[in-house]
This record gives C-alpha cells, structure tokens and sequence, in this order.
C-alpha cells in the first residue's frame, strides 16, 4: 500500500457511541403570498396562520421530489421542488428545507420562465457587503437560520409573476455515523398542498453488505403502506414511496393532503470480525471499520460542578436530574470524583472512588443536596480535578490500564480567581499536558461556547452545547473511542459496481474532502497561531474548490429582476455554534418581546420595554459597559469606561427641556488578585427642571422631590408613585421605572450581589427609552447617540481571539480598529443577561465619543461642571 502515489490516505476511527442516532434530515415547505409592497407584504408574513391557506390556494405544488444516494454511508441529497402562480398577479413564493447542521450545503438554484440561478460559492470576506453586514450585526444573513440542536433551516423566497413557474433544487451532503447500531435517513415533507407529482426515492450502496433496513413514515397509514416501495439485496438497497394525488387526500373530495411528517429509513452494514475494508476510486480510499466485541476499557471521571449562583434554577436541578442518570450508567471498575464549585472547590472526597453500589448510591444523595451560590472559579475548580488524577495515578490507586477524564459543567463566564479566558486555556493545557482529556459541558444560551470549545479541543476532549431541556442526561452521554491495529481488506469500486453509473462520481474524494476540511476546522480553533491561520488557509481553499458552504465560505444567491429593480443577492452561511446561540437567542428575545407585550396590556408586566426592537435603546450597565443599539442596521456599538471609583460622569444633557441625569461609581470592596479595578454605577441622579421633577437612586433607596417635599421608596417592596409631572413603578428587588411627562422613560436595574462575595458590590444599570422625545440638542456619554450615528466597517481580518475578529470602522472623520465582541443587556434577564453582539471601541470609547472621556466629569450628582 506504501507503493502507491498520489493516494491519500482517510482514516476513520471506530467509535463506540451512547445517545441518539445521528440523523441526516431534511424538511420540505412550499408557501406563498400574493404581490404586495413591502409594508403590505410584512403584514401578510405576521398574518401568516390566517392567510397561509388563501394564498396557497393560488400557488399550485405539482412536484415534490427527494433524491437521496447513500454511497459507503457518504450521503448526497438532492431536493427538487416546482410551483406555479395561478394568480392573475405575481406572488412571492417561499421555499424551505430543513438539513443536518453537520452536512455541507453544495448546490442551489432556481429555474424561472427558462432562466436558471446558481448559487456561487465564494469566500466569505469576497461576498460583498451582505456579508460583513451579517457579520457586524452577528447574524448570518440571508438563507440559512437556526432551526433546532440538529438542524439548520435553508429558506428563499421569489416574487413570481403571473401564471409563470419556478423550480427549487437544493443539494447537501454528509457522512452519516453509526450511533445505536444503525444509520438513519430522515426527511421531513410539509407540502402543505396536493401535489401531481410526489416522490421519494433513497439508494443505497454498502460494498460490506447490508443486514437490514426499514423504512416508515409518521403520516403512513394502512393504505400508504403499501406504497413504500423497498428492494434489498445483498450491497444493494431502493427505497421510493410516490403516492398519487388520490391517495394524498385526506378523505375522498378533500383538498387537504396526508403528506405531513417524516420519513424514515433505517440500515446498517455487515460488520466482518476483521478491521473493515478499504475502498479505492481514483487514487483516493477510505478504510471503514467497527470493530465488533472489543473489550471495554475502565474509565476514571472527575465531574467539576459549576453551582454558582448563575446556576439557579432550570439549569442547576437539570444538571443534579443529568448527574443521577449518569453515575447510574458507570460500570463498577471504573472511578469517580464529584467537585463541586463556585468561589469556593469543596471535593466530595479527597480521592476518586470506585464505582461500586454502595459508592454511586452514596454519591447520588450528594449530588441530590448541591445548590448554587456564589461566584465562578472554573480555573482552581479544574485544576483540582487534574491534581485529584495526577495523585492518584502517581498512589497507584487507579487500573494501570484505564483512561482519565475531566467533565466540566458550567454555564457562564468566570468571575472569581482567574479570569483571563486565554490564561486559564493556557493553564489547562500545561497541567494536563495531554495526559488526560477536558470535556466542556456549556449549559444555556448565554455561555462562552468559544471559550469552552478550544480548552476541550486543547486538551484532547471537546466542547458541547447543553439545552435547557427535560433530556439534559441524554445530551450528557461521552463518546468512548478505540484504536485498533490490523489487516483490512481492499476493495476496488469498480470491480464492485462495474456497471453502476453513480451520482457521486469520485464520491471517495468527496468523503476525503468533506472529512479532511471538518478536521482542519478544529484545528483552526486550537494549537499555535500559525497551525491555526495554515489549518484555515487549507480549509478554505478546499471548500472553494469542492463548493461546500462551511464556515468559512457563503453562497450568493443572485435573485432575478423585479418591478423594483434587480435585488440584492441572499447569502447562505454555514452556522458556527456561536452563531446558533444568537440566532436562538434573537428567537427567544423576540417571542419574550412579544409575550411581554401582552403582559403590559393586561398589567402584569414587572419591566416595561419599548413597543418593538426598532426602538433603539442605550443603556450602560456593568463594568460600566455603554451599548448603543441601532435596530435601523440591526447592529450595535459599545465601550467601556474606566476611572477611578466615585467619579460622576454626565450620561444624559438635554439644556433644551432641562432634563440631566449623572451617574456615580464605585469600586469593588477589595482589589481583586488579577491586581485589575472594577468599577459599576451605584448612585443615578435625574433632574427635569422644567417639570420640577429631581430623583436620587441608589442601590440602598430612591428618593424623589416632588410637589416641594422628599419621598422615599425602598427596592425591598413593590409599588409606584404617580404624580402630575412623573410615574414611578417598583419592582422589588428588581427594577424602578421613571416616566417623566411627555417625555422620556428611564428604567434602572439592581443587580444584587451575594452579600458575603469578598470583592464585588450590588450595582445600577441604566436604560433608556423613548429617546427620541428628546431634543436634538440632546448630549453626554449616553446622549450623543440618541439621535443616529453614521459610521462604516471595513477589512474584517482575525483579531487576537479567532472567534471575536477585528476590522476598520470609519466614524467621525477617523478610522478606528475595533473588535467584534459582544455585551450584555439585562432587560429580560436582571441575573444572567442576554449577549448582544457589537462592535467595541477601545480606550473608553477614544474616536467614537465626542472628546475625551474625562469631558464628562462633574463634581456633583446633580451638577453641570
């Protein structure tokens, strides 16, 4: 085998699996709305339940087909969709598909009155300016969108003209993997209508030879069943189900369709008691094999529990719930350890213990009892698990031949002891000097999943994202892999299939392909800067040259001329994981906009927000950390302000209506041991001179002036006040809402801090609405933004963390290096926040604020100078 040139070798590690199947998926939508101006038509998208059957009526579906080849489990998928406007005016017709977020998007185009439009798949950074539009707002824009943990969605829409057609033909391809002894196809079909032509059509081709397969639908009833076509010989496998518009009805006469749900293919291959087989096309191979009966190597496992107290709630009985479960399911030789942490690292037991009965049972009533308190050490917390390893490996009081692990739980960002991400990255890999592996389990929306990712990736282990979701102990279960020596078998292709006419082509170069960039990805992500800037480089050019949407590269979807003019071309991204989290956070934050909508209407809204997110909102909160929102380019600006504690900065100067509000810091209780000072808002003071109105807020009381005397309101009750010139609401230990008349609203958050936290102390932050009441001459650190700021960005380029890049902003007649990082805003959330992506302006906010930060000291809380 050594004597071959120019064959590139393709190793696939066995892998022994616990969890669900690994599914490839798809989801077909067709819908449409009748011709409208953009205004008309948005409101037809939010009465989309109500019209949705009144414009389908007018765009007929007459074919559906789903074309799926499985080649040695490499899986190409090919769906084809054709619609027709039956409308005597155009409408815009959506297309939609759901797909496996691991498989690579290859080919998309769209047919029109004989013109057809290809996707082109180009380089990120050379796809115009939608892409660094989509980059600076932190979104992927255009075709591709969060859909679920295993999903992406890809949709497009067209405006059609009258009586004319379009085809839809979307290609994606992906390596299937063997998880609970079989392979599953999936593919979800939601035609929503009747249609001439319905197909589903799956080829498999196994050179080891298949044991079984099955093939089902959630929508198949006694009458369909029979319908689901399957062939199986001994390499060889077709499946197709293409039921007539007859049998597609619901009941005889009915317009409505029965084809709406999932159909599922289930296989798996002959398993020789050798190490596989290799399969040659064209100098390219791959060696395949699941090696049956090997024996099972004991493991020892250190479970490092975040309990802090951003752990509470939802997240912390979902990781005891994911505990109970998991120390059920270890073996007896093996051994554990249970450190559970916050500020303080309080080991169960000094040593890892066996799992024996009596041990897992006496750890399952410990970890019954864990609550959250606290701050966050993740770096002492893991350390202590290495050294816990490292001495008993060093006592000999593990097996010889076992592995080790560290499984890391936690949800947010460290805030005790080190904090310096990349230190404490640095700090892992030098203890665990590839000794053992670091597995980072990230719980909820708001983790750094970046951060996680390259300390597992690191340290020979991985990163997973866990839902807050009832099946937290699923989503828990580790993957255990085996290396194996031995003599595989090789295979010519044509020698197998001398006479088949597949659609892959080469496809082994594909696999190679598909599989060689997936590795250089995580390289990209760890190891030295110039193995990550080589392993991106290489990634790059392979997913140019074998057109695949990753993560580097977007797909231009030119759409066709409309009465408008030609549009602008979509953009169809690969979703990095830290792009999944926002999309579902902007998801989540809008459905909570909306519930919170309604909530206000009825009264029992605690925090009122603005009646939609195109209402920009400045806040500064934090660190202080000022964030300008700008909905109109659905992006934001922020940027830190540092000074010495008790400094009294001007946010907002409006001379015009006579409204000032300044803000007073203060430092943390003690100079932490990074040596860095930390200074929040902890004292407001508001005047409207015109209204006569003059508020003082602190983190102990508010204190209002009103009708020539002083009130008080403590934040350790709800209530209001309201007066003639200003409303204010209370929400206990949570928010104070300031309305001034015909004006505008101010609300001010409490961030309470563990009382006996040894550094920080409870802080303000500062939000305001409905600022475009405000005059023009309206001015401060807050209020130079309230009436718009014009500014470029340009040159993305790789900044010192691979997943926060830099660029160029032009702003103010400057250019400024800035970064793509991200704040947090605590409207919804007053605990744990919500991330929001913005571009950040260094050295307080030097190029983006109007003079020096220190222009915006006064002396007094209710002072001018």
């Amino acid at each position: 085998m050594s004597g071959l040139l120019g064959v590139r070798l393709l190793l696939l590690w066995g892998c022994v699996c616990l969890g669900p199947p690994s599914l490839t998926q798809g989801a077909l939508v067709i819908s449409g709305y009748p011709d409208a101006t953009q205004e008309t038509r948005g409101a037809a998208r939010s009465m989309q339940k109500r019209s949705t059957n009144e414009a389908t009526s007018q765009v007929e579906v007459y074919s559906v087909t789903v074309e799926c080849t499985v080649t040695s489990r490499f899986a190409h998928t090919v769906m084809t969709s054709k619609a027709r406007n039956k409308a005597n005016s155009s409408q815009e017709i959506f297309f939609e598909v759901d797909l496996p977020k691991t498989a690579f998007i290859t080919n998309f185009s769209m047919e029109i009155e004989g013109q057809v439009y290809v996707g082109d798949v180009k380089e990120k950074e050379k796809a115009k300016k939608q892409y660094e539009k989509a980059v600076s707002s932190g979104q992927t824009a255009g075709l591709v969108k969060a859909s679920g943990r295993k999903m992406e969605k890809f949709s497009v829409s067209v405006n059609i003209a009258a009586n004319s057609s379009v085809t839809f033909i979307l290609a994606y391809e992906e390596l299937l993997q063997r998880k609970m002894g079989q392979y599953e196809i999936l593919t979800r079909v939601k035609p929503k209508t009747l249609v001439q032509d319905f197909q589903i059509v799956t080829n498999i081709f196994e050179p080891q030879g298949i044991t079984f397969v099955d093939a089902h639908a959630t929508f198949l009833s006694n009458d369909l069943l029979p319908l689901v076509d399957k062939t199986v010989t001994d390499k060889k496998a077709r499946i197709s189900f293409s039921p007539t518009v007859e049998q597609q009805r619901k009941c005889p006469g009915c317009d409505g369709t029965l084809i709406d749900g999932d159909f599922v293919i289930k296989y798996d291959v002959k398993r020789a008691e050798g190490f596989g087989n290799i399969q040659i096309v064209n100098g390219y191979f791959v060696h395949f094999f699941a090696p049956p009966d090997l024996p099972r190597l004991p493991k020892n496992v250190v479970f490092v529990i975040d309990r802090s107290g951003s752990m509470n709630g939802r997240k912390m009985e979902q990781t005891r719930q994911a505990m109970l479960e998991i120390l059920k399911d270890l073996h007896e030789e093996d051994h554990f350890a249970l450190i559970p942490f916050d500020n303080d690292i309080t080991p169960w037991r000094p040593s890892l213990s066996k799992a024996t009965k009596e041990n897992v049972d006496e750890a399952r009533s410990y970890v019954r009892h864990i609550h959250d308190n606290g701050g966050t050490n993740i770096n002492d917390a893991v350390l202590r698990g290495v050294k816990m390893l490292v001495e008993d490996r060093e006592e000999k009081r593990l097996p010889e031949r076992s592995s080790d692990m560290i499984i890391l739980m936690t949800d947010g960002m460290p805030n005790y002891g080190e904090t310096n991400l990349q230190r404490i990255q640095e700090n892992m890999h030098l203890a665990i000097g590839g000794n053992m592996s670091l597995f980072c389990l990230g719980f909820g929306d708001d983790v750094d999943y970046s951060f996680l990712d390259v300390m597992g990736r690191q340290n020979k282990g991985l990163a997973r994202r866990i839902y807050e979701a009832s099946d937290a102990a699923v989503q828990l279960q580790s993957e255990e892999k085996y290396e194996v020596q031995g003599k595989a078998s090789a295979l010519n292709w044509n020698v197998v299939y001398p006479d088949e006419d597949y659609i892959f082509g080469d496809f082994t170069e594909r696999l190679w392909a598909y599989l060689t960039i997936q590795q250089l990805l995580d390289k990209s992500k760890s190891g030295t800067p110039d193995e990550k800037v080589n392993a991106t480089a290489k990634a790059l050019d392979m997913s140019l040259r074998y057109s695949f949407v990753t993560p580097l590269t977007s797909m231009v979807v030119t759409k066709p001329e409309t009465e408008d003019g030609t549009e602008s071309p979509l953009i169809a991204d690969k979703l990095t994981e830290e792009q999944r989290q926002q999309a579902d956070r902007m998801a989540q934050r809008k459905q909570a906009d909306l519930s919170a909508q309604r909530q206000y209407s009825t009264g029992r809204l605690a925090l009122p927000v603005s009646n939609t997110y195109s209402s920009p909102t400045y806040f500064v909160d934090g660190d202080p950390h000022f964030m300008i929102e700008l909905p109109d380019r659905d992006d934001a600006l922020c940027f830190n302000i540092n000074d010495n504690p008790g400094t009294i900065f001007t946010l907002v100067r409006d001379p015009e209506s006579g409204i000032l509000v300044n803000g007073q810091t203060i430092g943390d209780k003690q100079i932490p041991l990074d040596g860095k000072i930390h200074t929040y808002f902890w004292r407001f003071g508001i005047i409207h001179r015109t209204l006569g109105v003059r508020l003082e807020v602190s983190t102990h009381e508010i204190s209002v002036f009103q009708d020539g005397k002083w009130m008080k309101l403590l934040w350790s009750d709800t209530g209001s006040l309201k007066g003639p010139n200003v409303d204010l609401l209370v929400m206990k230990d949570r928010s104070l809402t300031v309305t001034l008349k015909d004006s505008v609203k101010f609300v001010i958050l409490l961030h309470k801090v563990w009382e006996k936290h040894p550094y920080h102390q409870d802080y303000l932050g500062f939000y305001t609405l409905d600022s475009h009441l405000l005059s023009p001459a309206v001015h401060g650190l807050l209020g130079q933004f309230y009436h718009r700021i014009e500014y470029e960005v340009t040159d993305l380029r790789p900044g010192e963390v691979p997943e926060k890049p830099d660029a160029t902003m032009f702003v103010k007649g400057q250019e400024l290096n800035v970064t793509r990082g991200w704040q947090r805003d605590f409207r919804r959330n007053v605990k744990d926040g919500e991330k929001v992506p913005c571009w950040f302006i260094h050295s307080n906010g030097t190029g983006l604020i109007d003079g020096d930060a220190a222009d915006y000291i006064v002396s007094g809380l209710f002072k001018t100078a």
